[in-house]
């Protein structure tokens, strides 16, 4: 072994080629281990609270929604119907694709949550005074997206003409929407929700 002087001591080539001490053979996996678990834990739980923030519970936590567009939304075919299919509150209103789902989620937490402690929506006139803004709001965003969640559910390719009126028919084809450039929700404004009166 070579030595850098007088003193004894091994040179820094010497230490660098040696074998690493006992304890490092142990801690640096077990460091790594211990890494990834935590790593897996926090990735699992921020995952399981972005699912659990799109249930039905979650979104009737808050009162605004619970007291008014929930009410509402009991009352339509979207919460009772006679094929006894259900939509629940995210179908409409959160995105299934994880990256515009991650986007609303943004969304709600910079916009909506803010808006709840400070007591926006927190009577039914407040509520009555903002439902313009708020179906003029999510009206832009479907159109935006040609209404991908009302496709996510009623796909076109499934639908029947000979079971729809002549209208409806018309209006669900697809020589319609390309002359028209019309989505879903041009037609189904108030389907789960009671329409605002609009300034």
């Amino acid at each position: 072994m070579s030595r850098d002087d007088e003193s004894g001591k091994p040179s820094l080539g010497t230490r660098l080629w040696q074998g690493p001490r006992p304890w490092w053979l142990i801690g640096l996996p077990l460091g790594g281990v211990l890494m990834l678990g935590v790593g897996a834990v926090a990735a699992l739980g921020f995952l399981g609270f972005v699912e659990y923030s799109s249930t039905e519970h979650f979104c009737l936590s808050c009162h605004e929604m619970r007291d008014n567009a929930y009410a509402e939304y009991t009352q339509s075919p979207h919460y009772s119907n006679r094929s006894g299919v259900r939509a629940v509150c995210a179908d409409c209103h959160v995105p299934g694709p994880w990256g515009p789902k991650m986007v609303r989620k943004i969304q709600a937490t910079l916009k909506e949550v803010p808006n709840h402690f400070l007591g926006k929506l927190d009577t039914p006139e407040k509520y009555a005074a903002h439902r313009a803004a708020m179906a003029e709001t999510v009206w832009t965003a479907m159109r935006k997206t040609d209404s991908r969640e009302c496709r996510a559910c009623h796909e076109q390719e499934r639908m029947d003409p000979a079971k729809q009126s002549r209208q409806a028919a018309r209006k669900h084809s697809a020589q319609w929407r390309e002359a028209n450039g019309e989505t879903c929700i041009d037609c189904h404004q108030g389907i789960a929700h009671h329409l605002p009166e609009m300034p």
